[in-house]
């Protein structure tokens, strides 16, 4: 009689190592990729929603997006998120109203939030994207508005585009953890009892119609739009 074929167990146990160690391997380069694929369509994103910020100046005599009497409860635009979704849209081919099937606006990195602090502490982990957010009129991306805000915050709103004094290094459009900051690209906690992650990196879209992966200060005690960063950074917030 024949013998029958098959593996032993330890050969099957040698197999399923060998998978592991090559999955181990593999794994890591697998995240690198989607990492860096999601980065290049948020930058897409990102400059395609800056010339929308361009051409709606364009149309406006040279202003950018201010639209006063809207209050932060509002969640319509430039107020303390600072949304600005619904004043370009038709500038980059869109119509209707905002919803989160709006791919141009959804960063594919936004898959979670850190919701309002008490106090200046206590952020709390959402698993949600920004994008299917309401209250972020479904958008992963911000307006460099802060100041229409509040005049003691930095910010371009209402500001004539060419009258901007470093169009290389201020920015109008940027992913919206850029404001706390913290990053979506290389995901970091929070730490307790300060606002934001010191040199999270971001997705900024600037005055002179460039974008850039770059890295934002925080100094712990106040939301990143509060103050410019030190020297050694490649953004400013203020136009002036």
């Amino acid at each position: 009689m024949k013998r029958a074929s098959g593996f032993t167990l330890v050969e099957l146990l040698v197999v399923i190592a060998i998978i592991d160690i090559l999955a181990a391997l593999l794994l890591p380069a697998l995240s690198r990729a989607k990492s860096s694929a999601q980065q290049t369509v948020c930058l897409n994103n990102s400059k395609q929603l800056n010339i929308g910020v361009h051409l709606y100046a364009d149309a406006y005599n040279d202003t950018l997006p201010a639209e006063p009497g809207l209050c932060a409860a509002s969640y319509a635009t430039n107020d303390f998120a600072i949304h600005f979704n619904h004043l370009i849209r038709s500038y980059v081919g869109m119509n209707g109203t905002s919803s989160p099937q709006d791919m141009l606006f959804a960063c594919p990195a936004d898959t979670f939030y850190y919701d309002a602090p008490n106090g200046g502490s206590g952020w709390t982990f959402v698993g949600k994207s920004v994008h299917e957010l309401a209250s972020s009129d479904y958008s992963s991306y911000g307006f460099n508005g802060g100041n229409g805000y509040n005049a003691s915050y930095l910010g371009v709103f209402g500001m004539k585009l060419t009258s901007i004094s470093i169009p290389t290094r201020t920015f109008l459009i940027t992913e919206l953890p850029t404001f706390a900051p913290w990053s979506w690209h290389q995901p970091t906690k929070i730490p307790d009892g300060e606002v934001g992650v010191n040199n999270a990196k971001n997705i900024l879209g600037f005055a002179d119609g460039h974008v850039s992966y770059v890295k934002i200060y925080c100094d712990g005690n106040n939301v990143a739009f509060c103050y410019e960063p030190p020297d050694g950074y490649d953004y400013k917030w203020s136009g002036n």
